[in-house]
């Protein structure tokens, strides 16, 4: 039996349902790329868990509170009491968002030429290193290629692949080593204790400075406590802070589990590296106190991080991702197993296996599904991850996933057994989907901005 959601709702927005005739000709003006949608055509959104929260009544209340300062205001150090109690940091860049702490970071460590080696770097991730010359290298272990195969923490790093790259390449190329948690780009996978300590082992070891991805950090802890000999009688807090022990400094998009609609952090542990990043935030984000934020926005971060770190949130959180999963799975639909933390993974190249992946069969399922339904998802396959080669082929991404982002304390079981239920219609009659053509694209982020057209038999 599940228990009963660890909240009561006494604010609502209503929902405006288009007719498909509408929807089909609002995808067609978009390229069929779901980000170009506007949000009130859209039914249910999980194109993205980054956000979209719906905030708390003390988060509201103190945001009304806190008083508005350019500089040292009460909610910088409200927020910098909670990353002390939460993440045991005492030097943080307050930044506007994640991939803001991407580029700063990456500004200050990665050259070119550089590698940077991670268990599977993110979309942002992944072009902040290539915009600073360097080469993101993906090292998870081979088991999170499988999408059936079921093992506890498919996000984990091998190992013994990270030794033989840092020998390979030499640690003088190798600026940084990071770790996402969980490994979104897998499927919400979640990383080991053993592995985070394991891997800062490693970096320790070669002396290059180890950072974590930490935007769904308390839902990897949750997998922790859940899956993980020895910490099951631990709190979420308890296992956060033995996990960021292990690191030399953090990113961390409080868009995700800080539950807010804007925000970041770098957490770092290095005065000298803390300065310099400070710096460059002053630059680019602004004074260190508000980091491109209205000052309201730092209080509803620090209340957040409390919130998300509660076990009694985090156990009504994976269980509403279980259920839509369960839905799904129960009915024949293909999924990335086990279930992540944040999102179900519907593999594409199992559910449409008659479109190539260089006809991007992961965006055409997610174009359909927004055609029959009004739902938004989001792919994450060969538009997001794929590459081109020197004669302008598309060279396939390794995963092709149509991804249900759930939004944090937003959807009921009933909304997400509407999600469920129109796949499952889809997945009967898949058949009668076909593959789309990139007609444009950028060359970092592209998916974002991507246009296509279905191919015409």
């Amino acid at each position: 039996m599940r228990d009963p959601e660890p909240f009561k709702i006494k604010m609502v927005e209503p929902l405006k349902q288009l007719t498909k005739e509408e929807r089909k000709e609002k995808i067609e003006e978009t390229g069929y790329n779901v980000f170009k949608l506007r949000s009130e055509d859209v039914f249910i959104d999980l194109l993205t868990d980054s956000g979209t929260s719906a905030m708390s009544d003390n988060q509201w209340s103190e945001m009304i509170k806190t008083e508005q300062a350019y500089a040292g205001s009460d909610s910088y150090y409200a927020l910098e009491s909670a990353v002390k109690d939460i993440f045991d940091f005492e030097n943080f860049v307050v930044v506007h968002q994640g991939r803001a702490a991407e580029n700063i970071l990456f500004s200050v460590l990665v050259d070119e030429g550089d590698f940077v080696p991670n268990n599977m770097h993110f979309d942002t991730t992944k072009a902040n290193v290539k915009h600073k010359g360097g080469t993101p290298v993906d090292l998870v272990r081979d088991k999170a290629y499988e999408p059936k195969k079921r093992a506890d923490f498919k996000g984990d790093m091998d190992v013994s692949k990270l030794e033989k790259f840092i020998e390979e390449k030499g640690t003088e190329k190798i600026p940084v080593i990071m770790l996402t948690i969980t490994n979104n780009t897998g499927g919400g996978q979640p990383v080991s204790m053993e592995n985070i300590k394991n891997v800062s082992e490693v970096a320790s070891e070669y002396d290059i400075p180890f950072f974590l991805d930490a935007c769904r950090f308390a839902e990897n802890a949750f997998f922790i406590k859940q899956r993980e000999e020895g910490y099951s009688k631990k709190s979420i807090r308890e296992i956060t802070k033995e996990i960021f022990s292990y690191a030399d400094g953090f990113t961390f998009s409080a868009k995700k589990e800080g539950m807010v609609n804007i925000g970041g952090l770098i957490g770092i542990k290095d005065k000298d590296l803390h300065e310099k990043c400070q710096n460059l935030g002053i630059i680019i984000e602004g004074f260190p106190t508000y980091g491109g934020l209205a000052c309201r926005e730092l209080s509803a971060i620090a209340e957040g991080l409390y919130e998300s770190t509660s076990d009694e949130y985090q156990k009504y959180r994976h269980q509403q991702v279980q259920y839509l999963a369960d839905l799904l799975k129960d009915a024949g639909v293909p999924i990335i197993e086990p279930v992540g933390g944040h999102a179900v993974f519907v593999d594409a190249k199992r559910f449409l296996p008659h479109i190539p992946q260089t006809e991007f069969p992961a965006q055409a399922l997610t174009a359909q599904l927004y055609i029959e339904s009004g739902i938004r998802a989001v792919e994450l396959g060969t538009s997001a991850f794929g590459e081109t080669d020197e004669d302008g082929n598309i060279v396939p991404a390794p995963v092709e996933n149509m991804r249900l982002a759930i939004p944090r304390r937003v959807y009921t079981l009933n909304q997400l057994q509407y999600v469920a239920e129109s796949i499952i219609e889809l997945y009967k009659n898949k058949n009668d989907i076909k593959g789309l053509e990139r007609t444009y694209a950028p060359e970092l982020l592209g998916h974002f901005m991507a246009e296509f057209k279905p191919i015409e038999e």
